[in-house]
């Protein structure tokens, strides 16, 4: 299952889309309750709403780290190889990005939209994973499948 330029697509912008995320995921690890850490994940001037929400944050970047990161690099190591477990371990990325950002979508919009703005939320913010997990995982679906994307 050799690379196609639609797989490099999804590399590249899998890539623009994971790394700041886990940036922001790291310094929230190191600094759970620096400024920068809130301003970053819930908004500019915003605080936790509350223990839970703090926690539900902390863990979010826990498995970003223990989880997803791991299968988005092995996965991606393993479809430049050619490799099929490869497909499915970026799937499973793409599926985990969709699915985290589905659950912040009713956790975080209160409070990171109006901090960003709609331009920014539905792009960066919230869009591209959602956007990206959508399309890793039906792209490696295909592949799986047998069918040349």
């Amino acid at each position: 299952m050799d690379p196609t330029v639609v797989t490099w697509a999804l590399i590249v912008w899998g890539v623009i889309t994971v790394a700041p995320l886990a940036a922001v995921q790291f310094v929230f690890l190191l600094s759970p309750n620096g400024t920068r850490s809130k301003e970053w994940l819930i908004g500019e001037g915003e605080d936790w709403r509350d223990r839970t929400h703090f926690r539900l944050s902390l863990g979010a970047a826990w498995a970003v780290w223990l989880v997803a990161v791991p299968l988005f690099v092995v996965g991606g190591i393993g479809i430049v190889a050619g490799e099929e477990w490869g497909y499915l371990l970026f799937g499973a990325s793409g599926a985990i990005s969709l699915y985290i950002n589905i659950i912040l979508w009713f956790t975080e919009k209160a409070y990171v939209y109006p901090s960003r703005g709609p331009l920014r939320y539905f792009t960066y913010y919230w869009g591209f994973f959602v956007y990206w997990g959508a399309a890793a995982v039906i792209y490696c679906s295909l592949r799986l499948g047998g069918v040349d994307v």
